[in-house]
C-alpha cells in the first residue's frame, strides 16, 4: 500500500543526519548508486514518542515473545505428536514458521530502535528486510488459501480426502504458495533495489517499508508504483477469491447435512475462519489508516506494527482455543516437562 507522507519534526535529533549522505537529487537514472549516494538508512521510527515509546516497547516485547513461544509450540507438537499427522496440523506447522520468520523481519530491528538515539540500517539489510517482510506477508496468505482447500476437500469430499491430500500433493500445495509469493513481490522490490539513492535518507516508518523508500528515490517512479499496486492486487484478490469460493463450496455442501454433521463441519472450520477474518480485517485497518487525512504519523506507525503483528499473535491462541487435538497435545507436550513427583520411600521394617 502507498503511505502518506510525514512530517519530520526539527527538533527531531535524527535531523542532524538527515543529509549523510548528500542533498541534491540526481538526474541519472542509469546507475542505481552515485558515487556520494546512500549508504545506510535512518528508520525514523516512534522517535516522537519520547517516554510512551517504552510503553510501546514492552507491549511489543512482551508480544513478540509470545509469538515465538506460540508458534514454536505448535511446531513442535506438530511434528512430535503421533496423533497430529493429518494435513490440516501439516499446513498450520508450516505457517506457524512462516509467522515467526515474518515477525523476526522487523520486530527486533525496531525494538533496538526504541532503545538508541538512531535506529541506522544497511542498504543490503533495508532492502532484504523488504523483501522478506512483503513475501512472507503474501506467503502467509497463500497457506491460508492452502488451508480453506484442505478444509474444502475434508468436508465436501470426505471419502476422498486421504486419497486427495497424500504428502506429496501437501508439499506440492506449500511449494506454491511459497513460488507464488516469489513471483507476487520479487518485480517491484528488485525494481526498487535498482534506482538510484542519493538523499535523504531518512525512512519515515518503523520499518523498511516499499512505499517509504521509493519516497527516496531520485528517479521516476511512476512504473514501479503500477506493477508494485498491479502485483499487490494479484495477490490479495488470488487468495481473497479462492478462499471465498472455498467457503462458499463449503457452505452449499454444509445445507445438505444433518445438524450434527452441520456442526462438526463449522468447528472444523472456524478456526481457520476466524484467522483469515482477523487477517484481512486488519490489512483493511492499516490502508484505511493511511488514508485518513486527520491521523498523526505516529498513530499510523503504531497501527501498522500492531497489525502487523496481530495475526502472527493470536494464530495460536485461536487454533489452541479451537481445536480440542491440538489443546490435548499441548497438554500432553508441557506434561513430559514437569519434573516427575517424587514417590514416598517405602519403609523396609514396615509389617504389612
Amino acid at each position: 500500500m502507498e503511505l502518506l507522507p510525514f512530517d519530520i519534526s526539527p527538533e527531531s535529533p535524527r535531523d542532524s543526519y538527515l543529509h549523510s549522505s548528500t542533498n541534491h537529487r540526481s538526474s541519472s537514472v542509469n546507475s542505481t548508486w552515485e558515487p556520494n549516494g546512500v549508504t545506510f538508512f535512518i528508520i525514523q521510527g516512534l522517535a516522537n514518542l519520547g517516554e510512551k515509546g517504552m510503553i510501546l516497547f514492552v507491549i511489543l516485547l512482551l508480544g513478540y515473545i509470545i509469538i515465538l513461544g506460540g508458534n514454536s509450540m505448535i511446531i513442535f507438537v506438530a511434528l512430535t505428536d503421533p496423533k497430529l499427522t493429518t494435513p490440516m496440523y501439516f499446513f498450520l506447522y508450516n505457517l506457524a514458521i512462516v509467522d515467526i520468520i515474518y515477525t523476526t523481519t522487523t520486530i527486533p530491528k525496531m525494538l533496538c530502535g526504541f532503545l538508541t538515539d538512531m535506529n541506522t540500517i544497511s542498504v543490503p539489510g533495508c532492502f532484504l528486510q523488504m523483501h522478506f517482510f512483503i513475501q512472507l506477508g503474501v506467503t502467509g496468505y497463500a497457506i491460508l488459501t492452502v488451508m480453506a482447500y484442505d478444509r474444502y476437500v475434508a468436508i465436501c469430499n470426505p471419502l476422498r480426502y486421504t486419497a486427495i491430500m497424500t504428502r506429496p500433493v501437501q508439499l506440492l500445495l506449500i511449494i506454491g504458495a511459497w513460488g507464488f509469493s516469489i513471483f507476487c513481490t520479487l518485480p517491484a522490490t528488485s525494481m526498487t533495489w535498482q534506482r538510484p539513492y542519493c538523499g535523504p535518507n531518512v525512512v519515515r516508518n518503523a520499518w523498511c517499508d516499499l512505499s517509504s523508500i521509493r519516497q527516496l528515490v531520485c528517479a521516476d517512479t511512476s512504473v514501479d508504483n503500477i506493477v508494485s499496486v498491479s502485483f499487490a492486487i494479484l495477490a490479495l484478490l488470488t487468495t481473497g477469491v479462492l478462499i471465498l469460493t472455498s467457503y462458499v463450496l463449503i457452505g452449499v455442501s454444509m445445507l445438505k447435512m444433518g445438524v450434527a454433521q452441520r456442526l462438526k463441519a463449522f468447528g472444523t472450520c472456524a478456526a481457520h475462519l476466524t484467522v483469515v477474518s482477523i487477517s484481512y480485517s486488519s490489512a483493511s485497518c492499516v490502508f484505511i489508516s493511511y488514508r485518513v487525512g486527520n491521523i498523526s504519523p505516529e498513530v499510523r506507525i503504531i497501527v501498522s506494527v500492531l497489525f502487523s503483528a496481530l495475526t502472527p499473535f493470536l494464530n495460536p491462541m485461536i487454533y489452541s482455543v479451537r481445536n480440542k487435538e491440538l489443546r490435548e497435545s499441548v497438554r500432553r507436550t508441557l506434561s513430559r516437562f514437569r519434573p516427575a513427583a517424587v514417590l514416598p520411600k517405602k519403609d523396609v521394617n514396615t509389617v504389612s
